[in-house]
C-alpha cells in the first residue's frame, strides 16, 4: 500500500508574534493567546511566538539577569501546556537554545546574532515554538537580558533571523496613537507611520515600542504591525515610508512623566559620552555653557548615572524635577515655525522650558514635572491631533 505523501511543512506561510506581559498575565489571557496561535497553526501557519513575562513581574526584579530572566521562561512553560491542551504540540525554547546569541553587557546587552536552528527545526517537525523574549546568551556561555522591554526586539530580530518582513507585536493597547490616551483622551489612533516616525515616538517616551525594536525594523527591513491583544482589529502599521494618504504635518506628541538633567563640570562632553558608554548607556541631549554641561539620559536609572560619573572624581548635580515633551514630524527641522508656535503656545500658559532640543524629526521641551500632562493636551490641541468624531465636549476635558 503507497502511503500518503506528507505535506512539506517549510512550504506554509510562517509568522513571528509577540505578547506582551499584559497579553499573559493571568491564565485565561494565557488561554486566549494558546487559542490564537493554535487557531493559526489549523489554518496553515507555522507559528512562532515571543513572550514577556506575565504581567508587570519584569519590573519588580532588577538585580541578577539569571533571575529577571524567570519571569519569560514561566510564560513559555504555561503557553505550552495551554497549546498542548488544545491538541497541538508545542516546543518552548529559552533565548539561549533558540540561538540568540548577545554581548557580555549584563542588564542591558546588546544582540550580535541569532542561530534559529532549532526554531527551524521545531517548525519542520509541526509544532508552534515558544520562545522566551528578553534574554540571550553571552560569549561566556552566561544568561543576559535586553533591557527593559527586550522581548520586542529579541521578536523583531526572530522575524530577521527568519528571513520574514513582517512581526506583530501583541499588547493592550489598539496600536499607536498621536498621543498618551492616558493622558490625552481625544488621542487618534494612526493606522500606520514610518520606521522614522516610530522611532521618534519611542526615543522620546511613547512606551508602544521599545525604540531597540524600531532600530531592529529599520535595519532588516520588518514591518511591525502593533495591534490590542483583547480584540481582532487592525492596529497600526510600522513601515518603511508612512502611505501617502496618512501623511500630515505632525505625527504626534510624546512625553516622559521624569527625565533628569545633570550637568557635570570641568568634562567634556566627549569624555562625558565615554563615562556613559562604558555603561552601555549614550545621552539623549547634551549643552555646554560656559565651563558646565548639561545632558540627560534617558533610559537610565539616576543612581546608575550618578554612580558612573561618581567614580570619576566629577562634580555633578541633579535636576530631577523635570520632565520632556516633544512633538515629533519628520523634517521638523527644516520647518522653525513648529518649535516657534510650541513655544508660543506654553508661554502663553506660563510653562518655560529650561532646556529645548532638536533632532532632524523631533523638538523637546523640558519643563516642570507638575506641568508635563498639562502640556502634552495643549500641544496636542494646538497642532490638531484629535480624532475628528468625538465631539466638542471630549476634546475640550
Amino acid at each position: 500500500m503507497t502511503m500518503p505523501r506528507q505535506p512539506d511543512l517549510r512550504s506554509r506561510p510562517l509568522v513571528v508574534w509577540k505578547f506582551g506581559g499584559t497579553s499573559v498575565a493571568d491564565p485565561e489571557r494565557l488561554r486566549a493567546g494558546a487559542e490564537g496561535m493554535v487557531a493559526a497553526h489549523r489554518e496553515g501557519h507555522r507559528v512562532v511566538a515571543v513572550l514577556s513575562a506575565m504581567g508587570s513581574s519584569t519590573d519588580q526584579l532588577r538585580e541578577l539577569d539569571a533571575l529577571l530572566s524567570v519571569g519569560e521562561c514561566i510564560s513559555c512553560a504555561l503557553a505550552a501546556i495551554a497549546v498542548h491542551e488544545l491538541g497541538v504540540h508545542a516546543v518552548p525554547l529559552t533565548g539561549p537554545q533558540a540561538g540568540i546569541a548577545t554581548d557580555e553587557s549584563h542588564g542591558n546587552a546588546r544582540l550580535h546574532e541569532i542561530r534559529p536552528d532549532r526554531i527551524v527545526s521545531a517548525l519542520d517537525d509541526g509544532a508552534i515554538v515558544l520562545v522566551t523574549g528578553y534574554q540571550g546568551l553571552s560569549p561566556t556561555g552566561d544568561v543576559t537580558t535586553l533591557g527593559r522591554r527586550g522581548s520586542e526586539a529579541s521578536a523583531v530580530a526572530l522575524a530577521a533571523a527568519l528571513d520574514l518582513h513582517e512581526c506583530e507585536i501583541f499588547t493592550d493597547v489598539a496600536g499607536v496613537y498621536t498621543a498618551d490616551p492616558r493622558v490625552v483622551p481625544d488621542a487618534r489612533l494612526l493606522s500606520a507611520l514610518s520606521r522614522e516616525e516610530m522611532l521618534q515616538l519611542a526615543s522620546a517616551g511613547a512606551g508602544v515600542l521599545q525604540p531597540r525594536a524600531v532600530e531592529l525594523a529599520m535595519a532588516h527591513d520588518v514591518d511591525i504591525h502593533v495591534r490590542s491583544s483583547f480584540t481582532t482589529d487592525a492596529g497600526t502599521w510600522i513601515l518603511e515610508e508612512r502611505p501617502m494618504f496618512e501623511a500630515s504635518d505632525i505625527t504626534g506628541i510624546a512625553h516622559r512623566e521624569r527625565e533628569a538633567l545633570y550637568t557635570v563640570r570641568d568634562m567634556s562632553p566627549a569624555t562625558i559620552s565615554a563615562v556613559l558608554a562604558q555603561r552601555g548607556a549614550a545621552f539623549g541631549a547634551i549643552v555646554r555653557q560656559g565651563g558646565a554641561v548639561h545632558f540627560t539620559v534617558p533610559g537610565l536609572d539616576e543612581t546608575e548615572v550618578a554612580a558612573a560619573f561618581v567614580a570619576t572624581g566629577a562634580r555633578m548635580t541633579v535636576q530631577n524635577a523635570l520632565g520632556t515633551v516633544s512633538v515629533v514630524s519628520t523634517g521638523i527641522s527644516r520647518r522653525p515655525e513648529v518649535a516657534a508656535r510650541a513655544l508660543g503656545a506654553l508661554a502663553d500658559v506660563g510653562i518655560q522650558p529650561q532646556l529645548v532640543t532638536s533632532t532632524p524629526s523631533r523638538v523637546s521641551f523640558h519643563i516642570p514635572v507638575a506641568a508635563v500632562q498639562h502640556a502634552v493636551r495643549l500641544l496636542h490641541s494646538v497642532f490638531g491631533l484629535h480624532a475628528p468624531d468625538l465631539p466638542a465636549a471630549v476634546r475640550s476635558a
